[in-house]
């Protein structure tokens, strides 16, 4: 019985950080560390950035596999969702924009002005409804 568990949890493991290292490669291949290093200003630090992102990587797999239990309390919890997003809309916005998402669709459109406010509404409708899903806990039985 432990056998078998003791496997599953290494093949669990296994998969996750196959899934990872993937997700590392994408971002590493789409070049989203240097376009984020150049749109900060700190080409100095991309070795920081790949192993941040690498670590975050390792450490979302055990978050995911093994449900360690953080006593973050409401304080943690609203800093790591910070950073969570700021990751996550970052990386959504860098790979719109290394696909010419919003060129493309204002073209489209015929748009010539206002795209910046299409760019903050997307931005505040993912933010309020990411809120209201964590707060009514849409999901969740």
């Amino acid at each position: 019985m432990a056998g078998s568990k003791i496997f599953l949890a290494a093949v669990g493991f296994s998969g996750g950080s196959l899934v990872a290292g993937g997700v590392v490669a994408l971002i590493v291949g789409l070049g989203i560390i240097r376009r984020f290093a150049g749109i900060s200003h700190t080409a100095a630090h991309v070795r920081v950035y790949e192993t941040a992102i690498c670590l975050g990587g390792i450490w979302g797999n055990i978050m995911t596999v093994y449900f360690p239990k953080l006593p973050l309390q409401w304080p943690g919890l609203l800093v790591m969702g910070l950073f969570f997003g700021i990751f996550v809309g970052g990386w959504i916005m860098a790979l719109a924009e290394m696909l010419n998402v919003f060129p493309v669709f204002a073209r489209r459109l015929n748009l010539t002005k206002g795209t910046s406010w299409i760019v903050v509404g997307l931005a505040l409708g993912k933010t309020v409804g990411s809120l209201l899903e964590f707060y009514l806990r849409w999901g969740k039985k």
